[in-house]
């Protein structure tokens, strides 16, 4: 379901690029988590796409509040698009939509025909408790220190993230990635940078989940992983690059 989740994340990210105005760092296609809902930035009349992970399904959600449900089990590809068409005119956008990403996903394509499944419920309750983890878990460190960012999903490489900056010469991401080639799993991760630069930590080697080779940062799988333990790993991390940078 993870990678059905991916999937169908595509039409949150594609509405943002059919409807909002482009920005240079693409943040216009990030996505924020509210009630188990991935859901866009306001279009231009103020209405948003969401994707509910509970109900399986598209909503377009009105500046008012009300909502329309699309559930994906059984729908197509060509379907979802039609759907989101239709819905836009109904509700006033006067931008056509069309899914065209400008980014590129690994092992990822989609034609007309293809259906959406709801194959496993359990998978997308936990998918939930692994979104809302990120949340709280980054959210607690922001504000522990007053620091100051957004919490978005990503819809190119679908991670919960934050950014912000310490003082003039170092900034920290901060997030929860999906499984990829550095960890098989969900995982906590930490990089510290000086403007685009990644930034070298003192005495590497010492420092347990510090990885170095095709990125440089800390990270932390979160099998077995509480809220308290993440929120120190994070913090503990921030720490190290705050000392290397003295």
């Amino acid at each position: 379901m993870r990678n059905t989740m991916h999937l169908a994340a595509q039409y949150l990210a594609t509405a943002a690029i059919s409807f909002t105005e482009k920005k240079a760092d693409d943040s216009h296609t990030n996505l924020g988590w509210t009630n188990h809902n991935l859901v866009t930035h306001p279009f231009p009349n103020r209405d948003k796409l969401g994707l509910s992970y509970e109900n399986f399904s598209l909503e377009w959600i009105a500046q008012n509040g009300n909502k329309e449900h699309f559930l994906l089990d059984g729908k197509t590809h060509k379907d979802i698009i039609n759907w989101i068409s239709l819905t836009s005119i109904n509700n006033g956008i006067t931008k056509p939509y069309s899914y065209n990403l400008h980014y590129e996903i690994p092992n990822y394509t989609i034609e007309d025909s293809y259906q959406f499944q709801l194959a496993q419920q359990n998978e997308l309750s936990q998918l939930i408790k692994n979104r809302d983890l990120a949340l709280d878990v980054i959210s607690n460190v922001l504000q522990s220190s007053s620091y100051k960012s957004p919490i978005r999903i990503w819809p190119h490489h679908f991670d919960t993230g934050a950014f912000f900056n310490i003082n003039e010469n170092l900034s920290i991401g901060i997030g929860m990635a999906t499984p990829d080639t550095l960890i098989n799993d969900f995982y906590f991760y930490i990089s510290g940078y000086r403007g685009h630069d990644s930034v070298d930590i003192i005495n590497p080697a010492s420092h347990k989940n510090y990885y170095s080779d095709s990125w440089k940062g800390f990270a932390l799988s979160i099998k077995n992983l509480n809220k308290e333990a993440a929120i120190d790993f994070c913090k503990t991390a921030i720490n190290v690059y705050k000392k290397s940078m003295k």
